[in-house]
């Protein structure tokens, strides 16, 4: 009898040593920041793509691999979550990296997200905005992890979310009923100071945006969104097959063009791995 007692007291007690470690990681929270930052994570990889269908030649790009990045940018005044990933969480099993074909091509990922977020001390239900350059799938994947967060859309993208099948919302239908901020057509200033701004480049999808950092030691950079997908976009003279309207596209690229060469600003393709691959990664961020 005293024999079984003494080890229902050790396994209580290895139980408690193991919460009390466990539990800092579990309910880390960050610190607040007093200058703007962005994280930036690898949510996945999209192989197999085609160049010609996006206005090129098959020799326009040397790698036509095409990475997925999640953007956290952390501002004094609170944080927004940009795009988030290919593949669901619930997909994973674990930390194991999850691949899937795609037709002709292969979409993966290496880690899930939200435990990358817990990491860093950011749960969705802490994060003040969401906004996605545009409602497709590989940027949408985790959405309905953000519910909870402010929504920022324009009308026109919003309304082409909902017009989907409903197999096509199951990523992000939990937004409908979310707290959410239609945009106008305009600069949007996110945190009032300039330093955070959406910009409405419709085209690729009814209401495409890329968002504008001014960071304090980068300085101006452009998070483009599918404004391109390959670098050589920039100097094709049409747009990709399957666009929303080409026309906008066109418009919205000139007008971007020309934000950079007023601004300075760099340029960040989101699916350009060579963009990608010269940045620094969560947990170190971007300032």
């Amino acid at each position: 009898m005293m024999r079984h007692r003494e080890i229902c007291v050790v396994l209580v007690s290895l139980i408690l040593f193991a919460v009390v470690v466990q539990s800092p990681l579990a309910q880390k929270t960050a610190a607040p920041v007093t200058s703007l930052r962005v994280y930036l994570f690898d949510c996945g990889l999209i192989k197999g793509e085609d160049p010609t269908t996006y206005g090129l030649k098959k020799d326009d790009v040397k790698n036509t691999d095409m990475v997925v990045p999640c953007y956290l940018v952390v501002h004094p005044k609170g944080t927004l979550m940009w795009d988030v990933g290919v593949i669901p969480d619930s997909e994973f099993k674990g930390d194991k990296p999850v691949t899937h074909s795609d037709g002709s091509g292969m979409i993966s990922s290496p880690r899930p997200l939200l435990p990358q977020l817990a990491a860093l001390g950011y749960r969705p239900e802490n994060i003040t905005y969401v906004a996605f350059s545009h409602y497709h799938s590989d940027h949408t994947a985790n959405a309905n992890a953000f519910a909870g967060s402010t929504w920022l859309v324009h009308a026109a993208e919003r309304d082409a979310m909902f017009a989907a099948s409903p197999e096509d919302q199951s990523a992000y239908n939990r937004l409908r009923n979310s707290k959410t901020v239609i945009l106008p057509d305009t600069d949007y200033d996110v945190f009032d100071d300039g330093t955070v701004t959406i910009k409405s480049t419709p085209g690729h999808t009814p209401g495409h945006q890329v968002l504008a950092l001014k960071l304090p030691r980068t300085g101006p950079v452009l998070i483009a969104g599918d404004l391109w997908h390959y670098a050589a976009e920039r100097k094709a003279p049409t747009a990709p097959q399957s666009e929303a309207n080409k026309e906008q596209t066109l418009a919205s690229r000139a007008a971007m063009e020309a934000y950079l060469k007023q601004s300075g600003a760099q340029l960040w393709i989101e699916h350009d791995p060579k963009t990608f691959h010269r940045l620094e990664k969560a947990p170190d961020y971007i300032e």
